[in-house]
């Protein structure tokens, strides 16, 4: 399986929280993992945003950091070129995704066209959930809103 991480599902690698072992299982079982570039970003700011809620301290924070810098070399890492974004721009729009939402869903789908092959996608922003199943990408979870659903009762 080829399987692709929006930054909501990368994190789970470093943050025990909602969805922490399906990522786990899901990533040890794909053969390829990829996500955007953007992601390096995404995930620093994420674990600076944990600190800053005290949802982790700033050692468990740094630490998590400094898995993830070591981890990062061995993802497939898709561009952010003129194009992709111009498709981001497309998706945005017809979508109504955010900006770096778009990006995602945009560098999923260049990576699937690339590799002539169906890929799985990950995500836990539903909104992105339900627009990467209406462009026909495999959706993990299966089932984000009945997961999302058990987890707020």
């Amino acid at each position: 399986m080829i399987l692709y991480l929006d930054t909501s599902a990368l994190v789970k690698r470093y943050i025990a929280e909602l969805g922490t072992p399906e990522v786990a299982a899901v990533i040890s079982d794909a053969d390829v993992v990829g996500t955007s570039i953007i992601s390096r970003a995404e995930t620093a700011a994420v674990l600076a945003k944990a600190v800053r809620t005290r949802t982790l301290s700033p050692d468990e924070a740094a630490s998590a950091l400094q898995v993830f810098r070591s981890e990062w070399p061995n993802l497939v890492r898709v561009q952010a070129t003129e194009a992709l974004v111009a498709r981001a721009d497309d998706l945005a729009w017809e979508l109504g995704l955010r900006g770096y939402d778009a990006v995602h869903l945009a560098s999923a789908l260049l990576w699937q066209d690339a590799m002539g092959e169906e890929i799985a996608f990950a995500t836990f922003d539903r909104r992105l959930w339900e627009a990467a199943g209406r462009r026909g990408l495999i959706l993990f979870p299966d089932d984000l809103p009945a997961m999302l659903a058990r987890s707020s009762k």
